[in-house]
């Protein structure tokens, strides 16, 4: 049984939603010390290479949209007693209370403590998708649209930003590169992103959480066309999860 009855956790699940949503946008239109996310990733921020393009971050309506199709889900009385959608919920409003805390300490340029926020948002929701694990290939189309989707979509776009965000922490305080240059250590971690969508697509065959990296190394590589060092390894990370997702979904009967 939940810490809380099902009706309220549902509720509870519907405000952090739109609660993220409301500070996100209202952070755009009156942004806080003056600076907006895209503000400092343009300016201040514009030194660090694993930012992908502009245009990448319109992925953000996509989750949104997903965790509302997701809140309308939940709240069915024939879905919110399950065990397992209460146990999500929990994680998502972490996950929420804990984006909406990133949102402030980003735009305060509070960069480290804006880590520490996001690590949480990135536990949480990998605990929801663990809870996603038991019957994965069992589970109904239905099911798969409006829970599995979204949370895989969310997750990965997440695990996206993680990285960005050390990355932004670690220039934004000058620590050295121990002898690497910028493009080599994005390159690096370009590829250790992707063996995070590598083994999801393994375990898994998990497309909605792959497209997401793929759309991801797109606009790294679009970003910076002029740095081979950094484009290359973007596209061959994108192909090759293109080959893995084929293999896995649409395996050869015998060679």
């Amino acid at each position: 049984m939940g810490l809380i009855g099902d009706r309220t956790l549902a509720i509870a699940t519907w405000v952090a939603i739109l609660g993220t949503l409301a500070v996100n946008t209202l952070s755009n239109f009156f942004p806080i010390d003056g600076n907006t996310v895209a503000d400092l990733a343009n300016g201040p921020l514009g030194g660090v290479l694993i930012t992908p393009a502009n245009y990448a971050f319109i992925i953000w309506g996509v989750i949104y949209v997903g965790l509302i199709a997701y809140a309308w889900y939940q709240s069915r009385r024939k879905y919110r007693s399950q065990l397992l959608i209460q146990r999500i919920n929990y994680c998502l409003i972490t996950a929420c209370v804990a984006q909406m805390a990133w949102i402030y300490l980003f735009t305060l340029q509070l960069y480290w403590l804006s880590v520490v926020a996001m690590v949480i948002i990135l536990s949480a929701l990998i605990a929801a998708y663990s809870e996603l694990e038991e019957g994965q290939h069992q589970v109904s189309s239905r099911r798969k649209r409006w829970v599995n989707g979204p949370i895989s979509i969310y997750l990965a776009w997440i695990s996206v930003a993680t990285v960005v965000n050390v990355a932004s922490a670690l220039y934004a305080s000058g620590l050295p590169e121990l002898g690497l240059s910028g493009a080599v250590w994005t390159a690096i971690m370009i590829v250790v992103a992707n063996l995070i969508a590598a083994i999801a697509l393994v375990q898994r065959g998990d497309l909605p959480f792959t497209l997401v990296f793929i759309w991801a190394n797109v606009a790294i590589a679009q970003r910076h066309h002029t740095i081979p060092t950094i484009w290359v390894p973007a596209l061959v990370m994108s192909v090759a999860l293109v080959g893995l997702l084929a293999y896995r979904r649409y395996p050869k009967k015998s060679w």
